[in-house]
């Protein structure tokens, strides 16, 4: 569009001042009218842009005496230098007002923005965009709380004043130089990021071939879609080039290698057996994984600025546990987390002791509805079990003198515990960091499980596969592997005591990248990413936290 806007509001500048205005004086007087006229109305629109932030571009104006920023400035070139970025975070650029931006620039350059109406108008732009990047920056575009109302992830501004903030941008050396000051970007956004570059990458290029249904393939197998899966794999970075020319025959080691890796990267028994699971993930397009790690990359903008260097961090849709370091992986392992119906909640607390030989207190829905008919067709259950049963009053009872055939799920009136050992559903130990979802982590005995690629299990808590390795790293030097077996040995409910307390982030996330810079795809179990992704492509909206 040509830099030419004429709303109601210049109207009303143009019945109370000389039409070729230049004095700074008067420049003022049409930016107060203009946010007066904002702060009253509560919405402006000047030509098709939508002036969206309100009450703080009016605050920061009155701070400023209504004195314009832009129209002697320098840094309007910059300004449409980080909106055209944006894209490398995947954000869209038109929410920061692109065109007009580009239009107002060539307007300056070319000296045609003179008078005061002029001025108010491509000052108010240009705020707005300001306001609306450094927004997203900080809190992404999405608010997570209409998505998840558990969100319980902190959204705070720091203490500082928007307004003061934004000012703060102004006389900084840079924009860019004050957006990194202010909100950092570790390895794990910036990894994100480039990996969204190198898909971008391939799906400007077409993209990759799809791969026909068929057979199961095996290693040693001859079937006519081995090109086609070669040049697949190859795109993806999972295959160097083929050295030879010659068509290839046989489903040799090279090609199971790359499966292989494919298969490990997109959360996949890495057995280089191609059954219907892994054609299902081959033939999602690079259009698809753009829009995944777009999504996720939102995801990150949510959380980034809300942890310290050291914090434990649970990817539920990955099915992986990971104790940070300096912000850097240090342990790794592979977890259970909640069943579809039983999702395990995206939310943060602190880890402060772990229990070795713990109780597990049944809650009273899988008690009354799971349980209860288990118990109603065999008399011996609680034996067979390791279980105690207690009366309302919390009495231990013997639950050979209950008439279970009558109990049903609205008269329940049993509390049931099972005593520690190797059969207790929390298995040896549970890391603990109370919250209001009476979700944690800990040990199972159903270990068989982490043998599946998709472990999707429990009833929300998460099942850390090597609990003791964790432990041991957890509680430090003086928790060696001897004495935690020392303590379960003793069968005795031991608690203790973390060194430091550690920050617990569960989230999910359906993609990654490795510090090595590998990305990783993992199936939305879920299926929340659509929400996510509904919500990316809303009109921008404004909702400034306290500060």
């Amino acid at each position: 569009m040509s830099f030419s806007v004429k709303p109601v509001i210049i109207f009303m500048l143009l019945t109370v001042l000389p039409v070729n205005i230049t004095t700074a004086e008067e420049d003022r007087e049409a930016l107060r009218i203009a946010v007066e006229n904002l702060l009253q109305a509560g919405q402006l629109h000047i030509g098709d842009v939508d002036i969206a932030s309100g009450e703080l571009l009016a605050e920061f104006y009155e701070r400023r005496d209504y004195a314009p920023v832009w129209a002697a400035n320098d840094k309007v070139a910059e300004l449409l230098q980080l909106i055209m970025a944006t894209e490398k975070d995947g954000l869209d650029p038109s929410d920061y007002h692109l065109d007009a931006v580009r239009d107002i620039q060539s307007s300056l350059t070319a000296g045609r923005i003179n008078t005061a109406a002029e001025i108010t108008d491509a000052d108010l732009i240009l705020t707005d965009s300001l306001i609306r990047l450094g927004y997203h920056q900080r809190f992404g575009k999405v608010n997570p709380y209409s998505l998840d109302p558990h969100w319980n992830f902190r959204r705070e501004l720091n203490g500082k004043n928007p307004a003061v903030s934004l000012q703060e941008a102004f006389d900084a050396d840079s924009f860019a130089g004050y957006l990194e000051t202010v909100f950092p970007r570790g390895w794990v956004y910036m990894q994100l990021r480039d990996g969204l570059a190198r898909y971008r990458e391939i799906e400007a290029r077409g993209g990759w071939p799809e791969i026909p249904d068929g057979p199961t393939l095996r290693p040693g197998a001859a079937d006519s879609r081995l090109a086609t899966l070669q040049q697949r794999l190859t795109i993806s970075g999972d295959m160097e080039n083929a050295q030879s020319s010659a068509p290839i025959t046989e489903y040799d080691e090279a090609l199971q290698t790359g499966v292989r890796r494919f298969q490990k990267r997109h959360g996949l028994d890495s057995d280089a057996i191609i059954g219907p699971a892994t054609i299902k993930a081959l033939n999602v397009s690079a259009e698809q994984r753009v829009r995944q790690l777009e999504i996720n990359l939102e995801r990150a903008r949510w959380v980034l600025d809300d942890i310290e260097d050291d914090f434990v961090l649970v990817n539920i849709a990955g099915f992986r546990v990971y104790l940070m370091r300096d912000r850097k992986i240090a342990w790794e392992s592979k977890v259970q987390v909640g069943k579809t119906y039983h999702q395990s909640p995206v939310f943060r607390d602190e880890m402060k002791y772990l229990v070795f030989n713990p109780t597990w207190t049944v809650p009273y829905s899988i008690a009354s509805k799971e349980m209860l008919p288990a118990i109603q067709a065999d008399p011996e259950y609680f034996q067979k079990r390791d279980f105690d049963v207690k009366n309302r009053n919390g009495e231990l009872i013997d639950p050979t003198t209950v008439d279970w055939s009558s109990v049903t799920r609205r008269n329940f009136g049993y509390t049931l515990v099972q005593r520690p050992g190797p059969a207790n559903a929390l298995g040896r130990v549970k890391f603990m960091f109370p919250n209001k979802h009476a979700v944690y982590l800990h040990d199972t005995p159903s270990k068989y499980l982490f043998e599946k690629s998709e472990r999707a299990f429990s009833h929300g808590c998460i099942r850390v596969e090597h609990p003791y390795e964790f432990a041991e790293i957890l509680l430090g030097p003086d928790w060696d592997q001897d004495r935690i077996k020392a303590t379960l040995d003793t069968k005795e409910i031991t608690t203790v005591s973390m060194p430091k307390s550690l920050p617990v982030l569960l989230l999910y996330w359906t993609a990654v990248v490795s510090q090595n810079g590998d990305v990783f795809f993992y199936n939305d179990v879920y299926q929340r990413d659509q929400n996510i992704s509904a919500a990316l492509d809303e009109p921008f909206r404004i909702e400034l936290p306290d500060s």
